[in-house]
């Protein structure tokens, strides 16, 4: 069988890329080796968040970073085009309230107290904006070792943002013998009526006037906004959730709500399928191959998708001599540092050249070769694997990889209308 496209993939990126294609009616595969970032990123969508200092609108500063950084994968995009996505999500969506747009940053507590900088927001977690001020109260589950609220409050404090005053409490809800409890494990245990009513009743006596509560993301996994109206209506004031260590438990919210509308529109998913090779014909891609197990199979489309991430995420990798490949196609990349170059600089947080490395693409998101020309005409990239960005320092991780999918998919129906 020959598909319309087939999306390599199954991170933020890719889904993006092949729901906004499925929709149009497209004949979509999507290939993966795992399940992709979104199980290890926060849910919000960080379009801009840093630009030298916290960016208050990403709109107006898109620009800013590309003239800063000319490879900027955002060069290819248009505020419309970011926008556009935004608003796609957000509505594909909907059972998970999303809130926000391109032109104003909401300011959201991190697990290590950190304010981030974020354009759209889960409802679940909106009412943690610190932009206002006001009096916030977070909430420890014993037996969760990825959450330390008396951290994260002082951290905040001292950050001494305007108006906003924080404190934390600990909670210790039975576990029924179980020691640790993971993220996800305790997703599952805030959707039993008993276990929420035990949380609010434990806590509900020790909140001051005007708290706001701020628990670790946690607060179910299949129907969060059940659990947190709920907890909203039992603690009498507003609650939000405060993103966590991986595993993300929005993050995977975002996934299976994705996946789920794919499979409705009759996409085959592949998970567990590594793509190791290619076919094609002059500048034309015929077919992927993919190694499962011991056997190996050719997908063959008449547009691919590349959608296999950065190096977190093994769609780029570097050997201990140094050496930096695309791993899916063998693609040439740019912004490697050559031999005897600095890779890394010594801090931390510091701006390591080697971040920036990735595909170099034209603006339709093609792929370049060595000479400066597409790869192959029916390839588009998207996602981390792009050159350029530093997601990390710039909070803009899921918004290129949302307004990159999206923009990588509008190239394929663009060519095929």
């Amino acid at each position: 069988m020959t598909f319309d496209v087939v999306v390599i993939g199954v991170g933020l990126a890719g889904l993006t890329a092949a729901l906004r294609l499925a929709e149009q009616r497209l004949r979509v595969l999507v290939v993966a080796k795992g399940v992709g970032a979104t199980h290890l990123a926060p849910a919000t969508i960080d379009v801009l968040g840093y630009v030298d200092g916290p960016v208050e609108s990403p709109a107006g500063a898109l620009s800013e970073i590309v003239a800063r950084h000319p490879s900027h994968p955002y060069r290819h995009l248009s505020a419309g085009v970011v926008g556009s996505s935004l608003d796609w999500f957000r509505d594909r969506v909907g059972e998970l309230g999303y809130q926000g747009a391109l032109e104003e940053n909401f300011l959201l507590p991190t697990a290590v107290g950190v304010a981030k900088p974020t354009a759209l927001v889960p409802q679940t977690m909106a009412a943690g904006d610190l932009r206002s001020g006001g009096r916030f109260v977070f909430v420890g589950l014993r037996g969760l070792k990825d959450f330390y609220p008396a951290y994260l409050a002082d951290n905040l404090m001292r950050a001494e943002l305007p108006g906003v005053k924080a404190r934390a409490v600990a909670l210790a809800p039975r576990l029924d013998g179980e020691g640790d409890v993971s993220a996800v494990g305790f997703a599952r245990r805030f959707e039993g009526p008993e276990f929420r009513e035990r949380i609010v009743r434990e806590l509900r006596p020790g909140l001051e006037p005007g708290e706001v509560v701020g628990f670790p993301a946690v607060l179910g996994l299949g129907h969060p906004q059940e659990v947190w109206q709920e907890l909203e209506a039992g603690l009498g004031r507003k609650v939000f959730e405060v993103p966590t260590l991986p595993p993300s438990v929005g993050g995977i919210r975002v996934f299976e709500s994705m996946a789920a509308a794919l499979r409705r529109k009759g996409v085959r998913i592949v998970i567990g399928s590594t793509v190791c090779g290619a076919e094609s014909y002059g500048r034309r891609l015929e077919g992927v191959v993919a190694q499962t197990a011991n056997r190996r199979h050719t997908y063959r489309a008449r547009s691919f998708v590349l959608a296999s991430g950065g190096f977190s995420s093994g769609g780029l990798q570097m050997d201990s001599y140094g050496s930096v490949r695309e791993t899916v196609l063998g693609l040439a990349l740019v912004g490697v540092p050559l031999p005897g170059e600095r890779r890394f600089e010594p801090g931390y947080l510091d701006e390591h050249p080697i971040a920036r490395a990735g595909l170099a693409v034209d603006e339709k998101l093609r792929p370049l070769n060595a000479e400066g020309a597409p790869a192959f005409e029916n390839l588009h990239a998207a996602g981390a694997t792009l050159a350029g960005a530093m997601p990390w320092r710039e909070a803009s991780g899921n918004g290129l990889s949302l307004a990159t999918g999206y923009a990588a998919a509008s190239a394929i129906l663009e060519r095929t209308s």
